[in-house]
């Protein structure tokens, strides 16, 4: 093939294999010079159908992709990849790689496993959440868990479904009922459902998805899908944003999908967990000085299902350094460092917020002193809680929280301290 005219083609293919693939898609394999693919994949496609030759990915893939790709350069490369290229699939790393034009690379999918899946189930797909688990923890299921919701749970083997029986019946959602989809689309397809709690089932085949229909216990905790999740869904010292002031600064601090947030002094970890539950996009990293307490941001981090919160073991404003640029800033603690406030002010990037946190008069008057010279807002935050006195009922008022919250974009970007 003219290497000016050479393209990449990426070409789903399912359990079903050749007899499966339509004629366009077997025409790009007929004609490739090269087909790359796993062994698995590769295996699907009959002797003496394709004449290019057969190359198994490496592994790890990802970074192998532009090496491999370069050193066939010039030639017709088809890709195959399992269903849909585009959904959890090579088809975006490859994107990235060559670019998305229709002379660089040329997408053919197959019906992905969801869609079979929810084929079979009778689901609408739209109303279904996807969650993958192919080389990511198991605990990024607990975030998609609420009573009534159905999830579908890409699996990343034969030990998957037992996994994720594990998981919701410790997440208080042991009375889901869960149905493993095997083999779709195949001629060997297959079915098999249990109660989460009651899971005693062997491991099946390794291609397989977990659709789960969510059930949760009476008496588990009831995880919200907005900011400020109850205190008891967290392990901690006391050094916790309490929920009233938790949701409150969320608010503030606006978090929008594929946004990265700075959770200074993390103690608990609670404003980047519930920053990264507000989108599967959303990033965080956590700078904790105390390792114990660092421990414990990851530890309530997987258990509320964003496991992929970042801690950082260090103290700000040194331990920084290294961070990608902001969107957000949250300070909870540490105001007073030297150079803290200076140093988030100046990687926050253009039209980012930053929030700040305190209970002392040491640092409210930083934070007093900052609004008046560079304006956003100031606001005492104010929670009382209704307690026994006696046989009677009285408020008990908690630490008053003075907040500092300013927009970038509002101030003089010269930021004088």
């Amino acid at each position: 093939m003219n290497p000016a005219t050479a393209t990449t083609t990426v070409v789903g293919i399912g359990a079903d294999g050749w007899p499966g693939l339509p004629e366009a898609s077997r025409e790009a394999l007929r004609a490739a010079d090269v087909v790359i693919g796993g062994p698995r994949q590769l295996a699907l496609l009959p002797d003496g159908t394709c004449p290019g030759e057969r190359v198994p990915w490496p592994s790890p893939l990802r970074p192998a992709v532009p090496g491999l790709l370069a050193r066939h350069e010039g030639r017709a490369v088809a890709v195959l990849a399992s269903g849909d290229p585009m959904f959890y699939g090579i088809g975006r790393t490859l994107a990235e790689t060559v670019g998305t034009g229709a002379r660089a690379l040329r997408v053919l999918p197959h019906p992905s496993s969801v869609s079979y899946a929810c084929a079979r189930l009778g689901w609408p797909v739209e109303e279904t959440e996807v969650v993958t688990v192919v080389g990511r923890p198991v605990d990024r299921l607990a975030a998609a868990l609420h009573d009534g919701r159905r999830v579908l749970v890409l699996s990343a083997g034969s030990g998957t479904p037992a996994e994720v029986a594990a998981l919701l019946t410790d997440r208080g959602f042991g009375p889901s009922r869960m149905t493993v989809l095997e083999q779709l689309g195949s001629e060997d397809e297959a079915a098999y459902a249990g109660v989460a709690r009651e899971w005693q089932k062997e491991p099946g085949d390794a291609l397989n998805v977990v659709a789960v229909d969510c059930r949760r216990a009476p008496d588990a905790l009831r995880i919200g899908a907005v900011p400020g999740l109850p205190d008891a869904a967290y392990e901690n010292d006391g050094q916790l944003t309490k929920r009233h002031v938790r949701a409150a600064t969320l608010a503030a601090l606006a978090p929008a999908p594929g946004e990265v947030l700075w959770d200074v002094g993390g103690g608990s970890g609670s404003i980047g967990v519930e920053w990264m539950r507000t989108h599967v996009s959303c990033r965080a990293y956590a700078v904790e000085r105390s390792p114990e307490r660092a421990a414990r941001i990851g530890r309530n981090a997987a258990r509320l299902g964003v496991p992929g919160l970042r801690v950082i073991t260090g103290a700000a404003p040194d331990a920084l350094a290294e961070l990608p640029p902001p969107d957000a800033v949250f300070i909870g603690g540490g105001l007073t460092a030297p150079g803290l406030l200076d140093a988030c002010w100046a990687a926050l990037r253009a039209g980012g917020r930053l929030v700040a946190n305190t209970v002392t008069l040491e640092s409210e008057a930083l934070l007093t002193d900052r609004y008046r010279r560079h304006g956003g807002e100031l606001t005492r935050l104010s929670v009382a809680h209704a307690v026994p006195v006696g046989g009677f009922t009285g408020w008990r008022q908690a630490m008053p929280v003075t907040q500092w919250s300013v927009t970038k974009s509002e101030v003089d970007f010269r930021w004088i301290p």
